[in-house]
C-alpha cells in the first residue's frame, strides 16, 4: 500500500508542474496565437526528469552487495538531445549508444568513454577501432563481428582497454508489440542461445579469447511483462556461471542487463517502478545481487517517456460524416509510432483553451488530427474531450522519448523547438532552450539546396 501511495505522490508532483508549464508557455510567448509565438513545442520536466535518474539508481543500490560496480546507461535512441545527456550524465548516468551519431551525442555531453557502451547489429571496422581506441564498452552481436574484433584485439592474455562482451538472444519469448520484441526465436539482434550448439560455442569463444569479460542481453521493452525481461536475465546469469566454471576462473566479470521497461500510457502513475523491477530481478535471479558481477543497465523510454508534453494548437475545426475534427500542428511528425500503429501506441490529450488552461466543458467525440498530408495522421479518433476551437491548445503527455525526440521529417514539416522547464514551489515556471526550431532554411539546405543543379 505504502508503494502505491508513493508512485501517486510522484505521478500528482509531475501533474502539479505540467499545468503552470503549460500556461507558462502561452504567457511567454513559447507557444499559441500570439505575435511570435510558435504554433507547436515540445517540453521536458527537469525536476521529473532528475526523480526517475534517482529512482532508477536507487532502486539498484538498495539492492546491490555494497561495494558491486553498477553503470546505468541511458539509451539515447530513446532522447538524443545533448543538454538531455548532459542533465543524465550529472544525475550519474552514463550512455548506450548505438550508431556514430550517438556516440558524437555523448562525447559532445561529457559522458566519460568509461562510462559508454556501444551497441549496434551493424558495427563497421572503424566504429570498432574507434570505440577500441577510446576506451569504449563494445557489446558484439554476432560471431562475425567477433572475427573482426579478432584482428584488431588479437587473442593476447592481456585483456583491451576496453571492456568487451557478446550480446545473446535467450529466445524467451515475444510481448505484446511484435516489432519491439527482441529475444524471440528469429530475433535480429544477439546470438540465439538456444540454437543447435550455441551454447558450446559461446562457452569456447570465451575460453579462446580472455579478453571476452561481459555477457549482454537485452529482451524487454514497450509490452514485455517483467516476468518475461527477468527470464531473459536469469538465462544470461546462468550463462555467465557456465562460462566461468569452464574457465576456472571469474572470466565473466560483468553482466550488462539492457534496459526496455515498459511504461504506462494510460494515466500519469509511474508504473512499473524501477523498485517493482528489481524486486522481480531478485525474485528470478538472486545471485545477480549479490556481489559477484558488476552490473549495466541501458533504459531509455522508461526514464524520459512520462516527463515529456507536446503543446500544439488547433488551427482549425470542422466535420466530417458528423465528426468533429480539430486540425493541429502535431502529428506523425513527432508521433510518429502513434499514426502508423495507433492501437500499440495509444496517447493521452489533454485539452487546453487558448491561455492555456485545462477546458473542463462536457466531452464530445472528435478526431484529433496533425498536419501531415495523408489519412492516417491522427493522434486520436472519436476521443471523448471537451469540443476543441481554434486557437485552443492540445497537450500530449508521456511523449518524452521517441516522440518529438526523434523527429519525423514527412511533408519536410519543422522540428520543433524543444524546452526544459522547472517549477518553483511559488509556481513560478523557467524554461531553457534545449534544442532550437528548425528554421525553412535548414530544411532546404539538408535538402541539397547548395547542389540545385548537381542532376543537370
Amino acid at each position: 500500500m505504502a508503494a502505491n501511495s508513493e508512485v501517486e505522490g510522484v505521478a500528482a508532483s509531475a501533474a502539479g508542474r505540467r499545468d503552470p508549464a503549460v500556461r507558462a508557455a502561452v504567457e511567454q510567448g513559447l507557444v499559441g496565437g500570439g505575435d511570435g509565438a510558435e504554433p507547436l513545442v515540445c517540453l521536458l520536466d527537469v525536476a521529473g526528469i532528475r526523480a526517475s535518474a534517482a529512482a532508477l539508481t536507487g532502486a539498484f543500490a538498495a539492492a546491490l552487495a555494497p561495494g558491486t560496480p553498477v553503470l546505468h546507461a541511458f539509451a539515447v535512441k530513446a532522447a538524443p538531445l545533448v543538454p538531455v545527456l548532459r542533465l543524465l550524465a550529472d544525475a550519474g548516468l552514463g550512455c548506450e549508444v548505438a550508431s556514430p551519431g550517438e556516440l558524437a551525442l555523448a562525447r559532445a555531453a561529457g559522458v566519460p568513454a568509461d562510462r559508454t557502451v556501444l551497441d549496434s547489429p551493424a558495427k563497421t571496422p572503424a566504429e570498432l577501432r574507434e570505440a577500441l581506441a577510446l576506451g569504449i564498452a563494445v557489446n558484439a552481436d554476432n560471431p562475425q563481428e567477433l572475427a573482426r574484433l579478432d584482428g584488431l584485439v588479437g587473442r593476447a592474455a592481456t585483456p583491451p582497454a576496453a571492456p568487451i562482451g557478446l550480446r545473446i538472444n535467450p529466445q524467451t519469448g515475444a510481448g505484446a508489440i511484435d516489432a519491439l520484441s527482441t529475444a524471440t526465436a528469429t530475433s535480429k539482434f544477439g546470438i540465439a542461445l538456444r540454437d543447435p550448439g550455441a551454447r558450446a560455442w559461446l562457452v569456447r569463444a570465451y575460453l579462446d579469447r580472455p579478453w571476452l569479460t561481459r555477457l549482454h542481453i537485452h529482451s524487454g521493452s514497450q509490452g514485455v511483462p517483467l516476468a518475461l525481461i527477468a527470464e531473459g536475465v536469469r538465462e544470461l546469469h546462468a550463462l555467465a556461471e557456465e562460462i566461468n566454471a569452464a574457465a576456472g576462473r571469474r572470466q565473466v566479470d560483468t553482466l550488462d542487463i539492457g534496459g526496455g521497461l515498459p511504461v504506462n500510457f494510460a494515466s500519469d502513475e509511474e508504473t512499473p517502478t524501477f523498485a517493482r523491477y528489481v524486486a522481480a530481478l531478485r525474485e528470478a535471479v538472486p545471485a545477480l545481487f549479490d556481489g559477484s558481477y558488476g552490473l549495466v543497465t541501458e533504459f531509455g523510454r522508461s526514464l524520459l517517456a512520462k516527463h515529456g508534453l507536446v503543446l500544439a494548437r488547433v488551427e482549425y475545426t470542422k466535420t466530417s460524416g458528423s465528426r468533429p475534427i480539430a486540425l493541429t500542428h502535431a502529428g506523425v511528425q513527432v508521433a510518429t509510432r502513434t499514426a502508423y500503429a495507433p492501437a500499440a501506441w495509444p496517447v493521452r490529450i489533454l485539452p487546453y483553451d487558448a491561455k492555456g488552461a485545462p477546458k473542463t466543458d462536457d466531452p464530445v467525440a472528435q478526431d484529433i488530427a496533425g498536419p501531415a498530408c495523408f489519412a492516417g495522421d491522427l493522434l486520436a479518433t472519436a476521443r471523448e474531450l471537451p469540443r476543441l476551437a481554434p486557437g485552443d491548445l492540445i497537450g500530449v503527455p508521456d511523449t518524452g522519448a521517441y516522440f518529438f525526440t526523434a523527429h519525423y521529417g514527412y511533408n519536410s514539416l519543422p522540428r520543433p523547438a524543444v524546452h526544459g522547464f522547472t517549477v518553483t514551489e511559488s509556481g513560478e515556471v523557467t524554461f531553457r532552450l534545449v534544442r532550437p526550431a528548425q528554421e525553412v532554411s535548414a530544411i532546404v539546405a539538408e535538402a541539397g539546396g547548395d547542389l540545385r543543379d548537381a542532376l543537370l
